[in-house]
């Protein structure tokens, strides 16, 4: 197998994951059956935490299988210009 097959296929499954981080992120947290005073905030905080990270993942994933696909296609890069802050000194000197 050559190295693009085989890019192709981790980005299919890189897109597999993205849709079980979905999956995730949708699924609430308090289940219908149980009481609000039956779960501990501790619980609650963790599960929060455990959708937080699974949309941070699943954006992290989309940004490189962006790049990937970028590069397959040898698409060129965008060039980001970034502003630096100079103050008066810096500005004038050579």
């Amino acid at each position: 197998m050559d190295s693009k097959k085989i890019k192709i296929e981790i980005i299919h499954a890189a897109e597999k994951a993205v849709q079980e981080l979905i999956k995730i992120a949708k699924e609430g947290i308090i289940k219908e059956e149980l009481d609000d005073s039956e779960i501990s905030a501790d619980r609650l905080k963790n599960a929060a935490a455990t959708k937080k990270l699974a949309i941070f993942d699943a954006f992290e994933i989309l940004n490189r299988i962006q790049q990937e696909e970028d590069m397959l296609n040898e698409k060129p890069k965008e060039v980001k210009e970034q502003k630096t802050f100079k103050g008066f000194a810096e500005g004038r000197s050579k």
